[in-house]
């Protein structure tokens, strides 16, 4: 199941941060991604000092804990693929949001995530990325929605 979910994730590169998906259960998943020294944002993120920026750290904790956790579910409540191919999770909602530390170039971080709720089409998650360490560097509440999007 860790590479059909992986393989329905929409975002790719350079929008994706999700490399491997290491552990899924019924209500919670853990991600991983390693940060590569040669991501577009870095340039001007800080010329010189180099730092993830938050956004993309939200981002990062919304595609594992919202995207690829509400795919899980949807699996498990054995929906069609082709339905879930039609659709696409967007980012509605973030609270709580703390950031612990930096993310430097180069580094590995792990992305978890632990579902609140998950009805009509909404997941609401607990989300968190920490360091392989096990030092937490960004939590927060986010939520997403299933929409199946029009062709242009």
């Amino acid at each position: 199941m860790k590479q059909q979910i992986l393989d329905l994730i929409p975002q790719q590169r350079p929008f994706r941060f999700i490399d491997d998906i290491l552990e899924v259960e019924d209500s919670k998943i853990t991600a991983a991604y390693r940060f590569r020294e040669d991501e577009y944002f870095y340039a001007g993120h800080f010329p010189g000092h180099p730092v993830t920026p938050g956004v993309i750290l939200i981002e990062t904790m919304a595609q594992a804990g919202v995207v690829a956790l509400g795919l899980s579910v949807l699996l498990h409540q054995n929906m069609p693929v082709s339905q879930i191919r039609e659709m696409k999770t967007l980012f509605t909602f973030a609270e709580s949001v703390e950031f612990t530390g930096m993310v430097r170039p180069g580094e590995n971080v792990l992305i978890s995530g632990e579902k609140i709720y998950f009805r009509k089409g909404s997941i609401k998650t607990r989300a968190e990325i920490t360091r392989e360490n096990g030092q937490s560097v960004c939590t927060g509440v986010l939520m997403g929605t299933g929409v199946k999007l029009d062709a242009k």
